[in-house]
Order: structure tokens, then sequence, then C-alpha cells
């Protein structure tokens, strides 16, 4: 069968993606909505700055205050002092209290704030997935999309929740540590300026090294938890063909490519902080050892007299360094945080480039509805009477209802997943209500490749698909999909109990609704034998049912719809023959009256079709009954005989 093209083991964004300031743009509109917190948190951050600051402050008026005139003096600490001395350590005692404060509030703030733009991306992200055409997730590895889920938005949470407002923060303390410099010793503000130039550079240079590593990181390891995926799903596979040792070394060149990735990225992220660490240090070394020169020499005393600097005091020069350290820890910490922000921003543009994806385009207007006869004339009713029509709405403004019946004929069609690469040629073929079509043929033929045309996973190249009599283009694809039921060789349930997902196929649907499409299915039996029945929790796909159970499952959720044309593609290839003698009958049952287009590698569940097509790469090269099939002694005879396989 042509299932479509094969997943590719990589996915996400190209190589040579790059970070942009749009992506930082977009992520910073997802904040908009908490406007007042982030007012707040800047409000904290403020105060958390001024502390620090006040602190620095302090130390001059502590040493030329209150502790110089004490060592003058040789005496003891007079009252004066002594209270002086109190009153401003309860002040900074305060101060610290209001830094304290300030800063568990700006943090906490920031988690909800995190949070909440986390809730809105996945559910914005989840809401562009159920709007991707089928193509996209033939393409894309499904490992590498729960990486958007998981690494990706965890790095979006820790630069929000950390990195963001400690980035602000570490400005706000710059700024002001700045200030208080120059208000201390514009001079020795000069050589810190000059010496945070080198340390901006050496930081520039490093993170741009890591950035590109960063992003590199974020697509391995959405290749690699692609492979995973894979390799869980194909567990059973593997073990039967032993083999487990290729597997590891698949995944050995996949974590070995992340290894280097994270490695080189790492590298570059883990030297920032040492070296700016020990600029920072040789700084404060250097402002000790100048402003000791110019304090103690007359000299150094007369000129920062002249340049109106004032005389540098020991008071001064050790708040100028405890000032000088504070302005250089917030520009590492800036560095070490743009890491994270590196590393965040490349998940939102993995993110974002999910979202930029075209969704799955639908230009149809044609709907459907209830429909019921009043004096001989087709009319949309809101009842519920088993009636339905397609509500084609026309220029001129009138409507007229088409009763849906499950006229479904294909003209000259051409189809390729890709345009280079055509895969259905010529495709014609008609199927009148209550008739049973079957498509027959070698894998990669084309069969499924049709049926996905007829629900437009795909779209058609070229020719014409009508659908009681209206081009299917032109019909809505929601509506189109509720007309059509569709049993797959694969079965998927989902987590719930076996009446969800029963009724999975028509959520308004009663409980008798649901006893009667087990019945029909021939489910009911073996679902009356499970612990709870009905009501008995489906885990991990179904893994606690047998693979005839499932499929029994998965029928009977296709017939509660009651939909007019059914799609059984492969239906009964995972049951065993008793099994398939049940469902069988069922199916008999279930087609009555309904289009049906069967895809069987099984012939003797196709013999009874009213018309079988043969299809040879792409194209239909026999069609009639079975035994006009037969007579004609072609591929079709090959086929049923076993004389093709012996060829």
């Amino acid at each position: 069968m042509n299932r479509g093209p094969r997943k590719m083991p990589q996915g996400g964004a190209p190589a040579d993606m790059k970070l942009s300031k749009e992506t930082l743009v977009r992520l910073l509109g997802y904040m908009k909505g908490y406007t007042p917190r982030l007012v707040a948190v800047f409000i904290c951050i403020i105060i958390s700055a001024v502390t620090g600051v006040a602190n620095s402050m302090f130390i001059r008026t502590l040493i030329d205050t209150y502790i110089t005139p004490v060592v003058k003096a040789g005496t003891g600490v007079p009252g004066l002092i002594a209270a002086g001395l109190i009153e401003g350590l309860l002040f900074m005692a305060g101060i610290y209290i209001s830094g304290i404060i300030a800063t568990y509030l700006f943090n906490r703030l920031m988690v909800t704030v995190a949070q909440g733009v986390l809730k809105t991306i996945r559910d914005e992200m989840f809401e562009k997935m159920q709007k991707l055409p089928i193509k996209y997730f033939d393409t894309h590895s499904h490992g590498d999309i729960m990486s958007y889920y998981t690494n990706d938005t965890d790095a979006l949470r820790q630069m929000i929740a950390q990195s963001v407002p400690q980035f602000f923060s570490s400005a706000v303390s710059i700024f002001s540590m700045f200030c208080a410099m120059v208000y201390t010793s514009w001079i020795l503000t000069v050589f810190v300026i000059l010496t945070m130039v080198l340390m901006l550079s050496v930081t520039k240079f490093i993170t741009g090294k890591s950035g590109h590593f960063f992003i590199r990181q974020q697509q391995s390891i959405g290749k690699l938890n692609g492979y995973v995926e894979e390799m869980m799903h194909g567990q059973k596979v593997i073990k039967v063909f032993c083999h487990e040792e290729q597997s590891k070394e698949g995944f050995d060149a996949l974590n070995e490519e992340l290894r280097q990735d994270a490695t080189q990225a790492n590298r570059f992220a883990n030297i920032l902080m040492p070296i700016m660490g020990n600029l920072g240090h040789l700084q404060y070394v250097l402002i000790a050892i100048i402003g000791g020169l110019l304090a103690i020499t007359h000299w150094g005393n007369s000129l920062t007299m002249v340049l109106g600097s004032g005389i540098l005091t020991l008071g001064t020069i050790a708040s100028f360094l405890q000032l000088s350290k504070g302005f250089a820890m917030p520009i590492n910490q800036i560095a070490q945080q743009f890491n994270f922000i590196v590393m965040a921003l490349a998940g939102a543009k993995r993110i974002f480039t999910l979202m930029d994806e075209q969704p799955e385009s639908d230009e149809g207007y044609v709907t459907l509805v209830n429909a019921k006869y009043e004096n001989g004339k087709l009319a949309e009713t809101k009842e519920h009477t088993g009636l339905w029509a397609w509500k084609h709405p026309h220029g001129d403004g009138t409507v007229t209802y088409t009763e849906l019946k499950g006229d479904i004929r294909m003209y000259d069609v051409d189809f390729g997943y890709t345009e280079d690469k055509i895969v259905l040629h010529n495709i014609s073929l008609y199927a009148e209500p209550g008739q049973k079509v079957a498509f027959v043929g070698a894998t990669g033929a084309g069969k499924t490749t049709i049926t996905n045309l007829i629900n437009r996973f795909y779209d058609i190249a070229d020719g014409k698909i009508r659908y009681d009599g209206i081009n299917i283009n032109k019909i809505k694809k929601d509506a189109l999909r509720h007309s059509l039921g569709i049993v797959l060789q694969d079965t998927n349930l989902f987590t719930g109990t076996v009446m969800d997902n029963i009724r999975y196929g028509k959520p308004d649907a009663d409980e008798e609704q649901v006893y009667k499409a087990a019945r029909l299915a021939g489910a009911d039996n073996f679902i009356r034998r499970l612990p709870q029945g009905y009501n008995t929790m489906i885990d991990g796909d179904g893994g606690s049912l047998s693979q005839g159970q499932r499929q029994l499952i998965s029928i009977a959720r296709a017939a509660i719809e009651d939909p007019p044309v059914m799609i059984l593609d492969e239906a009964t290839s995972n049951i065993d023959t008793r099994t398939e003698a049940i469902v069988q009958k069922g199916m008999d049952a279930l087609m009555q009256g309904r289009t049906v287009f069967v895809i069987a590698h099984r012939l003797s569940t196709v013999q009874n079709s009213d018309v079988i097509m043969v299809l040879e790469k792409g194209r239909i090269i026999e069609r009639g009954t079975h035994d006009s099939l037969i007579e004609q002694k072609g591929k079709y005879y090959q086929l049923y005989t076993g004389a093709f396989e012996l060829e």
C-alpha cells in the first residue's frame, strides 16, 4: 500500500536557522496580558537593586563617620557615634528586609507569568497542530514534534521565569551602581568603564559562539526524541528481527551528534563565568591599587581635587570597591543568562516554525445538514431525521439542497505526494450509492492513496472528484469527513473507557447507540466479558486488548456515526480467521445500503464486490466483477490463483 511518503528521521527548522529580533518580539507579545504583574515585577526589581546600592554607599558612611574617628581618637566609642551607628545599622536592616521581600515577590510573580505564557503557547501549538494537513505528520518525526512540547517549552519556562527577571534586575543594578560610582568617584569610574568594555567584548564573542551550537543542540534533541519514539513503537519488530545492536548503533550515532553539539554549546557557556569572574577580580585589585595610590599620595589628592572628584578617603575607596564588585557581578549574571536566553530563543524559533506552518486549506462552502422532505422538496431541519443533505449556497443568494446518497466518481485524476513524482495516473472510477468497490494490487500500487484523496487528506494534482454530483473541493472538509466512515488497518485507541472509544465517532451518542454499533461490529460479546464491560479503561492504545479486539472496537467506532460511505482499509488483515468470520458478518450488515470502498490483501474478502479494480504502479489496469476478472485471466487471476507470486 502507498501510505504516503516515508517519515523523515529529522524535523523542525533547518540547520541554518538563525535567531532574530522578530522571535524575541513575538515571544514578548505573549506577555501583554500580564502587564499589571510585569509592572509590579519591575517595581520590585528597582527596590531590590536600590538596596544593593544603599548597602555599598553605607560602607563609606560607616568607615568615615563612625570607624575612622574612633581609630584616630584611640579611645572608647563616644556615645553619639554609638547611637548613630546603631541607628544606621537598623536603617540598613530595614533596607535589607525590603530587598528580600521585593526579590521574593518578583520571582514569585514571574513564575505565574511564565506558566501562563507557556499554557497559552501550548494551547496555540496544539490548536495549530490540529489544523495541519496529514502531509506534515508524514514528513516530520513524531518524537521531534513532541520535543516542541517538552524541551523547547521548558527552555522558554526557564528564560521567562528566571533569565528575563534576572536580566532586568541586573540591568537596573548596573545602572544604579554606575550612578553611585560616578557620584563617589568619577575618575575611578572611567577606569571601570574601560575594563567593562573588555569584559563585554569577551561576552559578545563567547555568546556568539555558543548561540550557534545551542540551536543545533535543540535540533539534535528533537532528532533523538524522534528516534527513541520510533524505536519504542517498533520494539516488538526489533526483538523479532534481532535488530537490537543496529538500533543501538543508530541511537549512539544520534546521541553522539547531540553530545558534540551540547559539548560545543556548553563549552563556551561554561567558560564564560570563570573568565568574567577572573576579569572582575582583576578589576577589583587594580581599583584598590589605583584608589590607594590616589588616596595616600599628595599628588593623587591634588589631582582629584583639581578634577573636581574630591579627596579619596578610606571609606570612599572601600565603598567604591564594593560598588565596582556589585557593578561587575550583574554583568557576569547577564552574560550567564545570555546562554539560557539563546537556548530558549532557539526553542521559541522551532515552536514558531510549527505555528507558522501552512494550515490545511479549506475553500469549501457546501455543508452537511439534517434534512427532511416537505411537499416533495428537500428542506433543512434541526431535527435528527436520519436524512442528510448537502447545503449548497450559490452566488445569486439562492440555496439548493442535494440528498446525501454516497455517489462518488473520479475523472482522470492524477496525484503525487511531490510535484515531481506522480503516483496516480489518470484514475477514473465511479461508485454508485450502495455499491461495494474493491481495490486490489501490490503494496505501493496506490490503493490507500485513492481513499486519502476521497477524504481530502491530500488534494489532487489534476482531474475531478465528485460526491453526489458536487466537486469535493467545494465541500467543507469537516462536512466531507462526517459523511465518511473509515476503518484503518492500524488501529488507534485513546485513553478512556471502551464506551468512550466507540463514542469517539459520535460524541453525542447515547448508550443504546453504542451497544447497537458494538453488536453490529461483532464486538458486544467480548466487551461484556471485560472486567468492567463497556466501562473498562483502555490505556496505552489498548495494549491490554488483542489486535482483533482493538480492531472490533475501531469498526464499532466507525459504525456508530452511521455514515453513507464506508472506507475499509484492510480492516480485517490483523484479525485471525475465526474472528474475521465474526467481523465479516457484522461488516456485511454495516455495508448494507452504503457505498463501500474496500482495500484488502485477502482476495476472499472482496469476491462479493460489485466491482473490483486492480491497480499497478498507480494505474487501474483491470476492472470488473470477480467472475469477469477470473475469465480474463489477467493480473487479478494471477493474484487470486497465486500465479503472480510464483512468477
